[in-house]
């Protein structure tokens, strides 16, 4: 049984901004090689035969690439306060990490990162970064979101 006092104040997910399933890059990856192959096919029967070994590269590179993309599709960032305690639980790659703080001790800062900034969730001499999948406009109104809800601003 859930009090009011255990329901959370803020409560947020933030995804990867992800426009292409893993099930669909698949498709992708299929269709290129097929394409890659039938072209260096025709070029080997031709006499360039050298074109193949280079074309399966492209096709392992590529396939490489997409499958270092679909491991991040899922990562996302949850951010929780609820009474004295923020909670904020980050996916990276399948890992999920959690990290737990007293909100009456933690500070919000931003630091410059070119014409960008970083988001840092500062307690007791620990940091750590949120709003890594967001860009500027959108982090900027997370900090201000979070300035509001929590008790020491």
């Amino acid at each position: 049984m859930h009090t009011a006092a255990s329901e959370p104040v803020f409560d947020l997910t933030i995804k990867r901004n992800c426009s292409i399933s893993p099930h669909d890059l698949l498709w992708v990856l299929v269709f290129v090689a097929c394409v890659t192959l039938g072209i260096a096919t025709g070029f080997a029967l031709a006499g360039a035969w050298p074109v193949l070994p280079f074309a399966g590269l492209e096709i392992l590179v590529l396939a490489a690439a997409f499958y270092l993309n679909g491991r991040h599709a899922a990562d996302y960032e949850r951010i929780a306060l609820s009474g004295e305690k923020l909670l904020v639980e980050a996916s990276d790659a399948g890992r999920v990490e959690s990290h737990e703080f007293d909100s009456r001790w933690l500070r919000l800062a931003e630091r410059p990162l070119g014409r960008d900034f970083r988001l840092l969730l500062c307690s007791r001499g620990s940091e750590l970064e949120i709003g890594r999948h967001l860009d500027t406009e959108r982090r900027a109104s997370l900090a201000r979101r979070l300035r509001r809800s929590l008790p020491n601003r």
